[in-house]
């Protein structure tokens, strides 16, 4: 059982940045960024992988960037250039490698999830 805590969220006005942070209580092998605005799916955001092989939602691609530290097992996506419609709650999940290597950011095959923290981007 993993256990997963993010923490970084908050307000910010649009152009800004915002850092992401998810403690894992264990080590973790492919970890991912989700969000989820009202009224809309869950979408993915960016998952990073053991060998630091990161994939991301075309949405984010060149204003986000996930990384993950293995000594503190911890999880970051630094937000840049953030838009109004980034606005969400961001989850932390993880699941084994093979999730990473062969699904990339479905929802449905990660087992474990942090509690969320909210992002609000006013334009």
């Amino acid at each position: 059982q993993v256990q997963l805590v993010e923490s970084g969220g908050g307000s910010v006005q649009a152009g800004g940045s915002l850092r992401l942070s998810c403690v894992a209580s264990g080590y973790t092998y492919c970890m991912a960024w989700f969000r989820h605005a009202p009224g809309k799916e869950r979408g993915g955001v960016a998952a990073i992988d053991q060998f630091d092989s990161a994939t991301y939602a075309d949405s984010v691609k060149g204003r986000f960037t996930v990384s993950k530290d293995n000594t503190k097992n911890t999880l970051y996506l630094q937000m840049n250039s953030l838009k109004p419609e980034d606005t969400a709650m961001y989850y932390c999940a993880a699941a084994p490698y093979v999730v990473c290597r062969d699904f990339g950011l479905s929802a449905a095959r990660f087992g474990f999830w942090g509690q969320g923290t909210q992002v609000t981007v006013s334009s």
